[in-house]
């Protein structure tokens, strides 16, 4: 309950300071007044995770590469103009890097989209994962998780302008759009909670967006965390329903039989 209450607050300072920003910075600021609203971690030193191999790669690199999303408000996103990463993710990422003794400096950001998140970890492509990344049976199958660290909900973003929607039982006939391989649009269809011609996938959930406020599509689902972003970006033209329909806990992927690094992430998280 701890961890949720300081990850809830984190959140919800992160999404503030998207509101209240420039559009298109993440963090929400410019220059120091930015960064100074954030945590500092400390580095810790001489760390070692014995029997981790992800670990021993990391030491012998001398680096992180952390996969992250670029592209959703207040949680993990991609500045056009400078480059830089920022949001709430991007501080879990952060603190879990300096724990295991990496500075900031020696991380390296991937951006990896939903589809691809299982095959970026099992192929070493990324030593850990933080980007809104749902805990389930089907995922632990293919990789493991540590935590969670917040838990979230499904629910759905809708144009202020249309009333029709008010919760999942109202997407019969309405065009649903989510990221492909992410668990709502699976949900979607496996619920049959609007028709098969009706469900649109794209990569990215900004692609979903863009399509909603042309009208190209009526609702774009996923977890409540994500949504609230984009509808803090847009607030004239975009709203949450606030009907969440499911849980959804937050992990940080990595290597399925790094059972070491998993614990000492485990124990950071904590």
């Amino acid at each position: 309950m701890r961890i949720r209450t300081l990850a809830a607050g984190l959140l919800v300072g992160a999404l503030t300071l998207t509101a209240c920003g420039k559009e298109g910075s993440p963090s929400g600021g410019t220059g120091d007044n930015a960064a100074a609203a954030l945590p500092a971690y400390t580095v810790q030193q001489n760390v070692d995770v014995a029997g981790s191999p992800t670990f021993a790669k990391i030491k012998s690199k001398g680096g992180l590469t952390i996969g992250v999303k670029d592209d959703q408000p207040g949680l993990g996103q991609k500045d056009a103009t400078t480059g830089k990463y920022a949001g709430f993710d991007i501080e879990i990422a952060k603190m879990i890097a300096a724990g295991l003794g990496i500075d900031e400096s020696k991380i390296t950001y991937k951006t990896v989209d939903s589809s691809a998140r299982e095959a970026a970890i099992s192929n070493g492509d990324v030593d850990y994962y933080v980007g809104t990344y749902t805990i389930n049976d089907k995922r632990k199958a293919l990789v493991s998780f540590a935590g969670p660290y917040f838990q979230a909900g499904q629910d759905l973003l809708v144009r202020r302008s249309d009333n029709s929607i008010t919760g999942k039982d109202t997407l019969k006939g309405k065009k649903v759009c989510s990221a492909t391989g992410s668990t709502p649009i699976q949900r979607v269809r496996e619920q049959g909670l609007t028709e098969p011609g009706n469900i649109v996938e794209f990569q990215k959930y900004s692609q979903c967006v863009d399509k909603l406020l042309t009208k190209e599509v009526d609702a774009v689902t996923t977890d409540d965390a994500i949504l609230k972003g984009f509808a803090s970006q847009d607030r004239d033209n975009l709203q949450v329903v606030g009907k969440p329909c499911s849980t959804e806990p937050y992990g940080v992927g990595l290597a399925k039989d790094d059972a070491a690094l998993r614990g000492k992430i485990d124990d950071l998280l904590q």
